[in-house]
């Protein structure tokens, strides 16, 4: 079945009802250059130790320097890092080498069919990618939270292409999961937006995404 990961969330209570709904990870947004969902490291750190072993806790960062990723991961305790802007090679050596039990998301922002051939290129270093609709060359950074799809033609392409797993995230919603995931074919998706009231997660939409997916 395809895994779901619920990103954005803002607190333990957040993060039960996405467990009581059957997520396979959620997603702690650290410090960002713009989007949703932003929370404190010692939020992230307190419901990182909170989490059941069976959940993945998956912390986002947009820090490119290796040794200040070394610190935020070693402070902040998830499951996985999700690195949102792209990494030198170097970078992925250290958090293996230092991390050696972390799991490492990279996020390819798919634009055009150069995504494609990044995606094959950094699969080499991480456990999962992330398929998003941001735009690292802007003057502000978009790295996420969008609320928009992207070409899912590209993402397709890339999911064939890749031998890790691979996530599907960018617009997605009760209305169109169904169809990304039937497009796509990928181990999961990956939501935050989309599913929110007031800024709150609401559980209505929550529920009827889960029931739309399977």
């Amino acid at each position: 079945m395809t895994k779901v990961k619920i990103c954005c969330i803002q607190s333990i209570e957040e993060a039960q009802m996405a467990i009581d709904n059957g997520v396979y990870a959620i997603g702690l947004v650290s410090q960002m250059p713009s989007g949703p969902g932003i929370i404190s490291e010692e939020k992230i750190r307190k419901i990182t130790k909170w989490a059941p072993d069976d959940i993945k806790t998956v912390m986002l960062t947009s820090l490119q320097n290796a040794n200040d990723l070394v610190t935020q991961i070693d402070y902040c305790k998830p499951d996985i890092v999700q690195l949102v802007d792209s990494q030198n090679a170097e970078t992925y050596e250290t958090l293996h080498m230092i991390l050696s039990d972390l799991e490492i998301i990279q996020v390819i922002h798919v634009v055009d069919k150069n995504s494609i051939f990044e995606a094959i290129d950094v699969a080499q270093f991480v456990d999962f990618i992330l398929l998003d609709s941001g735009n690292p060359n802007l003057q502000i950074k978009v790295l996420g939270g969008t609320g928009k799809t992207h070409n899912w033609e590209y993402s397709k392409k890339i999911n064939k292409n890749v031998d890790i797993p691979g996530f599907l995230a960018g617009g997605l919603k009760p209305e169109n999961v169904a169809e990304a995931v039937k497009t796509v074919k990928p181990f999961g998706v990956d939501v935050c937006s989309r599913l929110r009231n007031g800024g709150n997660l609401d559980e209505s939409k929550l529920k009827m995404f889960m029931e739309n997916m399977r």
